[in-house]
């Protein structure tokens, strides 16, 4: 197989309606078409692989806008965006079995500049003549690279590698992830670089801007990889990096504004970094049209509705709704156990929730999401779609969840951006430092955090439990170091010693990552004596806990939440 990195589990695949599948690909070609206007692209074409969004990642942050589409988008609709490159993403399919996701040949003759990673090498090694079989050896993990000293003119007679591999040692480290790999190619491809198992590592076209790379340069275990990227859009496509963030605020509103004309527009706010950000864009783009609906679900952590409430009703004067319907999800949760039903119960009660409010709201057609690419790829929606190989870790409830019979339109402007690029995104919108630098919160909120059975007295536990760890995470400076912490409360009881007697109560879980993309992350290394204050102070302070413990899990092969 050709095999991308993160892709060796095996999970369940969840398709989506057929009714939400045309909204999801309607909505994709209308904003990709319209985010790409006018500036330098480089599409991806997404095979599958789990951690694609890596690769848009990359292109970003080197100052070049990217999107992600769907493999077999034709070369008619690849020409309206404009692209000025062109990425084939890996992915866990084989090329030459039936079913396997294929591209359009005639993207090969549009003169752009294209580059394939794994299995997108393999795809157009096999498209332009090449054989793709199983490799005598699986790559998986770190493998030495030797690039090839006299490669000739490859890539359009450019610099060595065609400028791909320009200023990389001849002698480097790259993370192969791969079973099949590229035997034979015709005479027009030269080879770049290769590794002990795998002649042709990197290959380049002797006449066409053409590049395959075997191993994964979007990954950090390639050391040189953002150099190989950088040298693709820079040195090939000769792009000249003009994208920011501030840019994209214009086209957003403008993409908004486009879709929903006067029609009034209904968000569901949260209080986290991601509806909140989604709300201030959406107040910039159509002002009164914006209902903002904050649904207290009983789950919600300390004071979360008040900051929201003094937030956006007095600060943005936004049109903000308050409705109470923590009884409604709390009596529907009780006894549940499992956390994907947990997801699915509330899930239900908010769209429920939603449907009432909105006859109140006239003229509402479209629900607004803060849906982020992350979510959408862990999901198991990915570009590739349903059994493109993309694996569905979670079920979120604010992706693909969106009866058709609802009636609503989703409007989802921030659903191709990253965590980091939100946030700056609602620093330019001018949203209060505490709203934008906010710890993410699940959807689901504590009802993942509260492992097992919720009930109200495991709730206020949790709560008092999750505010002494941040208070004292942001006492020692490290809030904004951290990318995610929280407490959850397990489904065990533990013998303690309170005064003079014995106890038996609840455990509580402590849990902190690192991460920048939060598709992987790594337990933060808190001081000791940080995590010795905080367990002194919730077994002190929190009337029913008797034991502390400090997770230290990454992901993978954890998820950040535990539920």
């Amino acid at each position: 197989m050709g095999t991308s990195v993160g892709t060796s589990q095996s999970f369940p695949l969840v398709s989506p309606s057929p009714a939400c599948l045309v909204l999801f690909l309607r909505y994709n070609r209308r904003m990709n078409n319209t985010l790409s206007s006018g500036r330098e692209t480089v599409p991806i074409l997404d095979f599958g692989s789990q951690y694609v969004q890596l690769i848009a990642r990359r292109v970003r942050e080197a100052g070049v806008f990217s999107v992600l589409v769907r493999p077999d988008i034709s070369a008619a609709e690849l020409a309206q965006l404009h692209p000025t490159g062109l990425i084939l993403s890996g992915g866990p399919s084989s090329v030459y079995e039936a079913g396997a996701p294929k591209c359009d040949p005639a993207i090969f003759e549009m003169g752009l500049p294209i580059m394939g990673i794994c299995y997108g090498m393999q795809m157009f090694a096999h498209t332009l003549g090449g054989k793709v079989a199983p490799g005598a050896t699986r790559e998986f993990g770190r493998v030495k690279l030797a690039i090839a000293k006299d490669v000739g003119p490859a890539g359009g007679g450019g610099t060595e590698g065609g400028g791909l591999l320009a200023g990389i040692p001849h002698d480097t480290t790259v993370w192969m992830s791969h079973g099949d790999q590229v035997n034979a190619l015709s005479d027009d491809f030269v080879t770049l670089a290769s590794t002990p198992t795998c002649p042709l590592a990197a290959v380049g076209h002797k006449s066409k801007p053409f590049f395959g790379v075997q191993f994964h340069p979007e990954v950090t275990h390639t050391p040189h990889g953002t150099q190989i990227l950088g040298n693709f859009l820079y040195k090939v496509c000769r792009c000249r990096g003009n994208w920011q963030m501030g840019n994209f605020i214009d086209l957003a509103v403008d993409a908004v504004r486009k879709q929903v004309g006067t029609n009034g527009v209904i968000c569901g706010l949260s209080g986290g970094v991601d509806s909140s950000v989604l709300a201030a864009l959406l107040h910039k783009a159509i002002g009164e049209q914006l209902t903002c609906i904050f649904v207290d679900n009983g789950l919600l952590r300390k004071n979360e509705r008040q900051t929201v409430e003094s937030t956006f009703r007095d600060h943005f004067q936004i049109d903000l709704r308050v409705i109470d319907a923590a009884d409604e999800f709390l009596s529907a949760l009780a006894g549940v156990i499992d956390p994907q039903q947990k997801r699915k119960i509330i899930g239900k009660i908010f769209i429920d929730v939603f449907k009432r409010q909105a006859a109140n709201i006239p003229n509402a057609k479209f629900l607004a999401q803060g849906t982020l690419y992350p979510d959408v790829i862990e999901s198991g929606h990915g570009h590739a779609g349903p059994g493109g190989g993309t694996a569905n870790i979670k079920l979120h409830h604010n992706v693909g969840g969106l009866p058709a019979e609802l009636g609503f339109e989703l409007v989802e402007p921030l659903r191709e951006l990253f965590k980091d690029e939100v946030r700056k995104l609602g620093e330019l919108l001018g949203l209060p430092e505490h709203i934008v630098w906010r710890h993410p919160f699940p959807g689901p909120g504590l009802a993942v955090r509260c492992i097992g059975e919720i009930t109200p007295e495991k709730l206020e536990l949790l709560r008092a439990a999750d505010e002494i760890f941040l208070e004292e995470i942001i006492a020692e400076g490290l809030y904004r170091s951290t990318a995610q912490t929280f407490a959850a409360i397990l489904p065990v009881r533990a013998v303690g010693v309170m005064g003079d007697g014995r106890s038996y109560q609840h455990v509580i879980a402590l849990r902190s990552v690192d991460s920048t993309d939060f598709m992987t992350a790594d337990w933060s290394r808190i001081p000791y004596d940080v995590l010795a204050r905080v367990s002194n102070r919730i077994v002190n302070e929190v009337r029913g806990i008797a034991r502390v413990v400090y997770d230290i899990t990454s992901k993978p092969p954890g998820t950040i939440e535990w539920e």
